[in-house]
């Protein structure tokens, strides 16, 4: 009997030994760079999760948020067409819960602006911040269970050692190649490749007209149609802009936002007045109001590019009814700039009606759909 309790308690340490020294070499690494900027740092396309360590990590003055729409801009492009030191925090499938919060350690850490890329269906009604299941709060705060859950992981574990044996030199080169085919996630050497397509990715096959129609086809199924509602709610989502973004945006009376309706393909309000005109009236009701509200606060610009016709009457532009291609990231950014679409306080739904005369007109040719 002794000999199992001395060979339960060597495996008890052995094994309390092995976690104290994964929970060591994630420190000492840091491959989050949650305590310390690295040169030899790695990134993540996980945003969520590396958002937390570039808030940390990085010097910034200005936060470019958003969600797939923003997703692809490069840090360096952003800097370069509106004079400013960004930190992309873009996140794919994000609601305004969740921006506001991450924009707000932004905030805390320095960055006096903000570039925000704001559509409708960020405000639908979601979890709130504190028991949101996608985005871990006290990572970014830095708590006592934030830190023990960083430094405890064994993904995080994994990804130290792998940061490790890419830093020696005779194994630097060949494992960074390998790098994106392994089943590690900080695999970027470059911060401004976060989410960005590959410098050589072939536009035209992924941005075409021929998947806008086949996207708007699909969508508006009888089938599937239903879904283009899902989640739209007028009272929930007028709720949602007030606390997250209202909120956000008096709480910081020093810093100035740039906000923006992304220029989606004038399908996707073709496809809700054809197939859900109730969800049209919940958009067209909702932006009237965020328009409004937003351009009698002194330290935001509102950006309007949903009417840009010789933009979103292009199918061209897009991989389907909403995401739009590289070229017009760069248009966006020269917009941002110059002020061109900017929203007249005096007349904040001018652009909105323009959007509306414009869906009310637009017939699709059925004979060019799949």
């Amino acid at each position: 009997m002794r000999g199992a309790f001395t060979h339960l308690r060597r495996l008890l340490l052995a094994s309390f030994a092995c976690v104290l020294g994964a929970a060591l070499l994630t420190y000492l690494v840091d491959p989050l760079q949650l305590f310390r900027p690295s040169r030899l740092a790695y990134y993540s396309d996980d945003t969520r999760v590396q958002n937390a360590g570039l808030i940390r990590s990085r010097s910034f003055d200005a936060a470019f948020m958003g969600t797939s729409l923003a997703i692809h801009f490069r840090q360096s492009d952003i800097d370069r067409a509106l004079g400013v030191h960004s930190l992309k925090l873009a996140m794919t499938g994000s609601n305004s819960r969740q921006q506001a919060f991450v924009l707000e350690q932004a905030i805390d850490r320095g960055a006096r602006s903000v570039i925000w890329e704001m559509d409708d269906f960020i405000f639908v009604d979601a979890a709130d911040i504190e028991a949101d299941p996608y985005l871990s709060v006290d990572l970014y705060r830095r708590t006592t269970k934030g830190i023990a859950s960083y430094l405890f992981s064994a993904a995080m574990a994994k990804e130290s050692l792998f940061a490790l044996l890419r830093s020696t030199p005779p194994l630097r080169e060949p494992l960074t190649r390998a790098a994106p085919y392994l089943p590690v996630k900080f695999a970027l050497a470059d911060v401004d490749d976060i989410y960005a397509l590959p410098r050589d990715f072939d536009v035209a096959r992924d941005y075409n007209s021929k998947k806008t129609l086949a996207s708007f086809a699909h969508i508006t199924a009888p089938s599937r149609s239903r879904f283009l509602g899902e989640g739209y709610g007028y009272d929930a989502m007028v709720r949602h802009f007030e606390q997250d973004a209202v909120g956000l945006i008096t709480r910081h009376p020093d810093v100035n936002f740039d906000i923006y309706f992304p220029p989606y393909s004038i399908l996707q309000f073709v496809a809700m007045r054809d197939a859900s005109p109730e969800t049209l009236k919940i958009v067209a009701d909702l932006t009237a109001v965020i328009a409004q509200r937003l351009t009698q606060l002194p330290n935001v610009r509102l950006h309007d590019f949903r009417a840009i016709k010789a933009v979103t009457h292009d199918l061209g532009n897009y991989s389907d009814v909403i995401h739009h291609s590289p070229a017009i990231d760069a248009k966006v950014l020269q917009w941002l700039a110059s002020g061109e679409y900017r929203v007249d306080p005096g007349k904040p739904t001018a652009s909105l009606d323009e959007l509306k005369a414009q869906v009310e007109a637009y017939r699709v040719e059925r004979s060019a759909l799949p």
